[in-house]
Parts: structure tokens; sequence; C-alpha cells
């Protein structure tokens, strides 16, 4: 990683003298301080429909920046961990306001550095306040409970306690709802955290931490480090003081994670890919099911870990579905976010290109696939200067297929014929991941039917395979995690462990499982 550039942008002559832009620098923040990294280096966060326009300017962080961070959250434990949880949310619900008040600039800034259009990324902050809003009300919960003791004058019971310091590694898809769902239950549950959100879209991540400071969360007990999975990343996960890692991202990424974890004994709640599935039966509403096929595929670019990038259409509708598909998916508008009449932003980066037209090129030397519509990268006009790529169906698909089996991460789509219901939920549970699915179908028996046997951790009844409410626990089976959920109530037992209690007032020792109780 070389010296980055002095924070000067593109330079015009004016009035006979050169107006520069400044390109702003957004610092690390550790201890309640707004930091530069130890590296002396920063990284250019740019705008994937336009590379031309630098967002900002990030610290490449190093691992002394990581221990620095760890040492701040360290020292903050105590202190935060015995504020009574009501205190903390009460903390939490005045942040809740603050996203509220910042929400058009938070969803604009978003865009800008994401790509994915302004009702998206609208929706990305609105997440990030009902999180906040739903969590923090657990701050007069956080439930434990009582139980009989089985010995008489003995009391049990069982209380939640916090974690200790936990390391959150977040994506760039979802880049202030993602790293709500894990920060904001860290903190009421009486954690500290470091936080490292993804290179490519740091500023979201930066101005939900900027909120956390100006709604009063203490020094410490919050700490950001930008930078790379490689350096910043590896020192959070391998650090022994951090006893969490809660990480969001590929597959293969998250292996090597769990493997770090595992070799210190670490907790690990991992939130990885999916391959998810539509199946469309032969009674389901077609208008209302292509509706959903076409924003679960080519919503947010395809990129989402919930992105419907499988349709298993029954063969008696299945010509009409994917002429109707295709129609729809050759009239969206490709462009930049920011502009109200896009339909489809660009993708994340150049990389994602490179893969996403890889598939496509797989998918057209597949035997038998046929490519439906789109699969070019667009260059022209507009697009000259962003990562754009048309919306993308393949047709005519075997299940077996890598396109039909390997995640994409793109505005990409394949259909895939079936004959029976039975049929369509074995394709669809013939993934490595076991995320999200859903089916069309106005048969309520054969609704409940698929719901018992798709295996997955969210199924959808006609509507699409994205859409997760914060109530709800959101997380997958298989390949897709290792078993923990985020959002609802169910994320606290991420961020607490147990602790169980027995109080013994009989006045004399009572030997469990060894003594016995005269009933006399």
């Amino acid at each position: 990683m070389a010296q980055a550039k002095k924070a000067l942008g593109s330079s015009q002559k004016k009035g006979g003298a050169a107006a520069r832009t400044v390109v702003k620098k957004y610092p690390n923040y550790i201890g309640g301080e707004w930091v530069a990294s130890s590296s002396g280096e920063w990284f250019e966060n740019t705008n994937p429909a336009d590379t031309r326009d630098v967002v900002g300017r990030f610290p490449v962080s190093t691992r002394e920046d990581v221990e620095a961070a760890v040492s701040a959250a360290k020292t903050a434990a105590d202190r935060w961990r015995r504020l009574p949880a009501p205190r903390r949310a009460e903390i939490l619900f005045r942040l809740g306001e603050l996203l509220i008040r910042d929400k058009d600039r938070f969803a604009r800034e978003m865009t800008r550095e994401m790509g994915k259009v302004l009702k998206e990324t609208g929706g990305d902050v609105q997440e990030a306040i009902d999180c906040t809003y739903y969590t923090a009300g657990e701050g007069r919960r956080l439930h434990g409970f009582t139980t009989p003791a089985e010995m008489p004058d003995k009391f049990a019971m069982c209380v939640r306690q916090p974690v200790g310091l936990c390391g959150l590694i977040t994506p760039w898809n979802f880049p202030m709802a993602i790293p709500s769902w894990k920060l904001i239950p860290a903190l009421v549950c009486g954690n500290t955290v470091v936080i490292k959100p993804a290179e490519d879209t740091p500023l979201s991540t930066y101005n939900l931490v900027k909120a956390c400071e100006e709604a009063g969360v203490p020094a410490g007990v919050v700490n950001l480090v930008t930078g790379y999975g490689e350096t910043a990343g590896a020192a959070i996960v391998n650090h022994p003081s951090v006893r969490l890692i809660s990480f969001t991202g590929s597959t293969e990424t998250g292996r090597v994670v769990a493997g770090a974890c595992a070799e210190r004994n670490a907790i690990c709640s991992l939130e990885m890919g999916g391959k998810n599935v539509i199946m469309v039966l032969e009674d389901a509403d077609l208008d209302l099911a292509v509706e959903g096929a076409v924003w679960g595929a080519f919503g947010t670019s395809g990129q989402r870990c919930t992105a419907s990038s499988r349709v298993v259409v029954h063969k008696k509708v299945y010509k009409k579905f994917t002429q109707m598909l295709v129609e729809r998916a050759k009239g969206l508008r490709v462009g930049n976010g920011l502009d109200e009449k896009t339909d489809v932003g660009p993708v994340i980066n150049a990389d994602a290109v490179h893969k996403i037209l890889g598939y496509v090129e797989i998918g057209q030397r597949e035997d038998g696939a046929r490519l439906a519509c789109g699969g070019n990268r667009l260059t022209g006009g507009g697009h000259a200067n962003g990562y754009f790529i048309e919306p993308t169906v393949f047709a005519d698909a075997a299940p077996d297929m890598r396109i039909s089996q390997e995640e994409i991460f793109g505005p990409v789509t394949t259909v895939i014929p079936t004959s029976s219901l039975e049929e369509a939920i074995d394709i669809g549970n013939g993934v490595r991941y076991g995320l999200s699915a859903s089916i069309y179908t106005r048969d309520v028996n054969r609704a409940f039917r698929a719901m018992q046997e798709m295996y997955t951790g969210i199924f959808y009844v006609n509507s699409s395979t994205i859409g997760a409410e914060v109530h709800l626990p959101f997380g997958g089976t298989k390949g897709t995690g290792n078993g923990h959920r985020e959002a609802g109530t169910q994320v606290l037992d991420i961020f607490t462990e147990w602790k169980s209690i027995y109080v013994d007032y009989s006045g004399k020792l009572q030997r469990a499982q060894i003594d016995e109780v005269n009933f006399e």
C-alpha cells in the first residue's frame, strides 16, 4: 500500500488562480479521540458510479492502531458494564433520534460511496434506526429467568452478563444497517467494541460512530479503525483480548475467521453467503411473482446475501414467466443511484465487475443455459466512469450448473424449470447455503409444505427473498453461518453469556443430586 497522495482533488483555473477541491479526511476514533493511523497513510473511498469522485480519505490502520483501540475498549469496559442497562439504553435512544435527524444526508452519502439507489440507502439507514430503537428497548428487559430449585429453602435463577470486548467486522453492501445489527446489541448488553468497516464503504460506519459520540456514548466504549482486512481485520481477529468476533462477509473469509477464533477459544459469530431461491408454482400470481423476482435479483444490483439468484418455475407457467421476467429486466434503468430515475446502480468495484462477468462467461459455456438478456458491462455515456452491469437473466438452466450453485453477488439470476413442488424443494435445498427462500402459490397447503421442508433461516410466502425485519432473527443454515442469529431478541445470545445463580437460605449444606429430600 503506497503512501497516500496529498488530500487535494481536481483543480481548475478560476479568476487566474487554481481553485482546488479538498478531499476530506476521516480519522479513526480511538478512546474518544479522532486520530490518524500510526502508518500516516490514507486510502481513497471512491464513488462506484463515477470513480473520478473521491468521497473521502480514510486511515490505513495497522496492528498498532488496533492495539490502541483494544486498550481503549479495555479501559472503558468496567465503567460501561456497571452502568445500569436502562441507562445504557437511554443513550441508544438518543442515538436513534440523531439517525432520524440525519437520515437524508446519511442516505445520500451512502449512495455516493456504495452505489445503490437512494430509496435503498434510505432503507439502509432506516434499518439502523429500527434496530437502535428496538434493541435499546432490551435495556429494560435483558431477561433471565427464575426456576424452582430441587432442594428446599433454595432459590435458583440465571442472568445475562456481557461477553466483554467485541470485534465487529462488517461488509460494504449494508454499510450502516449491518454495523447497527452488531454495534447496538453489543452496547446495550454492556460490551465495549472495536469496529472495522469494509474499505469500500467506511463513511457510513464513520457516520454511525460519529452519531454515537454525539449521543453520549462514553469514550473508549466504541472504537473505529478503518483499513484492510489482511492487516487491521486480522489484527482484531487475532487479538487475545478480543473475546468475541462478529463477522459478516464471504464464506471463504468466514472460515479463516472461525479458524483463528478457534485457536484462541474466542466466540465467533458468522454471517456469510447465500444462493437463494424463489419457487413459482403453476397457480401463482405471475405478475406478483415477477415483481418479487425482479426486486430480489436486481435490488442493490444483486449485491445482497439474500438476493434471489435462482428462480425455480413450474413448467406449466415457465415460458410465460420467463418472458415476463426478461421483459422487466430489459426495462430497468441502470445508472447513478443519486438519480431518482435509476432502478439499478453500479456494482461496488472493479473486482466485482470481473467476478460477475466471469460468471456470465461460465453460464454461456455451460451446456443448456441460455443468456436471455443482459450479460454486458455498460461503458458508454453516463456509465463511462463507473462499474455498471446490465441486469442479466439466464434461462433453461440446470440445478447443478455453476451459475445455479455458486454465489455471484451481482445483477444475475438463473431460471430453472421444475415439474412439481417436491422437485422445486429439492432444487432449492440443493446448494451449500441456507439463508433465504420464497414460494409463490395460492395453495396454503403447499405453502406450508415448502415452509416446513426448506432448510433455510428465512422463508417468505408470496414475497421475495429479501426484506427481513429487525424484530425477527436473521441468519441461515449450512454454509451461510455457524448457528448464531442477528436481529430480534436472539441477538442477545451472541453478546451475552449466561450466569446461573443459586441462593441457599437453609442454613445448612445441601448437596444437590446427593441428599434426599424429606417430605414429612
